[in-house]
């Protein structure tokens, strides 16, 4: 009889124990998720105000520019095109790619060094400023996607404990 007693008296206390551990457990979990939840919004406010200041910037660019849109049968992306004095500066509309040619012919823009006094100068350094500000706006905009879809992974998280 007293065996039987010691072993009821073990198996419930076991059980409690059990049960606190598993409450630990969940509540450590539901404060994880809460902490990641409040940093992942914090960060897509980050970006979505780094993202609104960069648009005045790619307005005041975007009307020096004239757009040739892309030809589908050639082409994946269209362009924003610079042209004076037999040079002509092309930045793929998503911001990856800035080309320049020189009466007609492909110039590597790495190589090729304007100065500050060259005519063409300014025309390239608007081109190199607008293909990096569309560069980074399209880096952020992956970034607000992803985040987004951390967001609401936390969310159903937290809704199902």
């Amino acid at each position: 009889m007293f065996v039987l007693f010691l072993t009821c008296c073990l198996a419930a206390c076991g059980g409690k124990e059990r049960t606190s551990r598993i409450e630990q457990y969940q509540a450590q979990t539901h404060e994880q998720d809460s902490i990641g939840l409040m940093e992942q919004q914090r960060t897509l406010t980050y970006y979505q105000s780094q993202l609104e200041a960069m648009m005045p910037v790619v307005d005041s660019l975007i009307p020096l520019f004239k757009y040739e849109a892309k030809d589908p049968k050639y082409q994946d992306h269209g362009y924003y095109v610079l042209s004076r004095n037999g040079m002509r500066i092309l930045v793929r509309d998503d911001g990856q790619d800035l080309l320049m040619y020189r009466e007609g012919k492909r110039v590597d823009v790495d190589q090729y060094r304007l100065k500050e006094k060259d005519p063409e100068f300014p025309l390239f350094e608007r081109a190199q400023h607008l293909q990096i500000v569309m560069s980074d706006i399209l880096e952020l905009e992956k970034r607000i996607c992803q985040t987004s879809l951390e967001i609401q992974k936390y969310e159903k998280r937290l809704q199902k404990q």
